[in-house]
């Protein structure tokens, strides 16, 4: 499995809409590729405004490349996501999870 870490940054308001972009409209577009595996969003309110950190989760990097084209390191940020935030990665890194414990948590 591999795990995408991808970073940026908002005001506090548009962190709000972003959280909203992503639940609504990335998800369900990360739904539709083989190989998808799950979505975290985690979220860090700091002096200047607020940190955004995407976890997806992948079967292998062909899966990520479904999502990305021929780079899998290539960050895809829609253009109305990106008038959202005030900062964000080009690129994403991706991990080789090599321990995941897990509780099982029903509806996930």
């Amino acid at each position: 499995m591999i795990a995408r870490i991808w970073r940026a940054a908002a005001t506090r308001d548009k962190a709000a809409l972003y959280q909203d972009h992503f639940a609504t409209r990335v998800v369900p577009h990360l739904r539709a590729i083989d190989g998808f595996s799950g979505a975290s969003l985690l979220r860090r309110d700091v002096e200047d405004g607020t940190e955004l950190l995407a976890l997806t989760l992948w079967q292998d990097l062909d899966s990520i490349r479904a999502f990305t084209g021929p780079d899998a390191d290539k960050a895809i940020v829609a253009p109305e996501a990106q008038a959202m935030l005030t900062a964000f990665d080009a690129t994403a890194a991706n991990y080789e999870v090599v321990v995941d414990i897990r509780p099982n948590v029903p509806g996930t």
